[in-house]
């Protein structure tokens, strides 16, 4: 089969860089149909990995470990099949410099937000171990607004890839407490928590503002709190809207005498603390 005779298999082998991955639907909007898409499988130009997931396959000469298959597949979720997903959480923190937390064994996890998930990417077989969740932690306005959108950041070094998109710190660190306590814990965010020293206060009390969830609120403040870092002094929490009543989300913990929120003992302000506010 030639580039010369057939078009569609040139515009896919531009299109497409090697390893990366293509659905049913951007196949039949370049043109490409399932009896074509089948042809190109049996000929080699692409690999069945799932159904309705297709993909590039290596070329042999070009092969390196300088990007996971993981990424391969949400940079092509993102780029390729303009899927409304993005990398968050701790994710997108470790990946911007802000934990060195690697799991003990198994597989990393990648938190992913998107609304609407193909089937195929709660099948598919990759390095990491993907936690879908949804955007409903923030206003759908807020979705639209510079203040919280992912943003593209260096998530691959080489300026001939694409850029995972993922969560701003300010956001990734909401993400992330929306998490506790069955999918992170109190001390590893404790530790992210200890080297957010340059969180852009502006964002911040946009996120606050736009955010759904007063258990993730009343958490930001305590972590806030315990660490005073400069920008915690521009964020007024009178203006954020922390909801009325005590909450208790986690067995064995204490209730925090300010933020409301049960939290372990050893989060409870300190008598130092009481005095330096003083």
């Amino acid at each position: 089969m030639s580039l010369q005779t057939e078009p569609n298999l040139k515009k896919l082998i531009e299109a497409v860089p090697h390893g990366y991955f293509v659905d049913s639907k951007w196949l039949t909007q370049q043109g490409i149909s399932r009896q074509l898409a089948s042809k190109y499988v049996e000929s080699g130009w692409l690999a069945r990995v799932a159904r309705g997931l297709y993909q590039r396959p290596f070329h042999p000469a070009g092969m390196n470990d300088t990007i996971s298959d993981w990424e391969h597949l949400v940079l092509s979720m993102q780029n390729l099949m303009g899927l409304n997903v993005h990398v968050g959480g701790t994710t997108a923190l470790q990946r911007q410099g802000h934990s060195h937390y690697a799991p003990l064994s198994g597989k990393d996890r990648v938190f992913l937000y998107a609304n609407k998930i193909p089937g195929w990417a709660k099948t598919i077989e990759t390095t990491a171990r993907f936690e879908f969740r949804s955007h409903k932690l923030f206003k759908t306005d807020l979705e639209e607004g510079s203040a919280s959108l992912a943003e593209k950041t260096a998530g691959v070094e080489s300026p001939q890839r694409w850029q995972l998109t993922m969560s701003s710190p300010e956001r990734a660190i909401l993400e992330a407490l929306d998490e506790l306590p069955d999918s992170e814990s109190f001390h590893n965010l404790d530790m992210i928590f200890q080297g957010l020293v340059n969180l852009r206060p502006s964002r911040i009390r946009a996120l606050l503002a736009g955010c759904n969830s007063v258990q993730v609120k009343r958490l930001f403040f305590v972590f806030a709190d315990r660490h005073r870092h400069a920008w915690r002094k521009h964020i007024n929490v009178e203006e954020i809207n922390l909801g009325s009543g005590d909450r208790s989300f986690i067995r064995g913990g204490k209730l925090h005498p300010e933020y409301r929120i049960t939290v372990p003992p050893e989060f409870l302000p300190t008598v130092t603390e009481d005095q330096h506010e003083s």
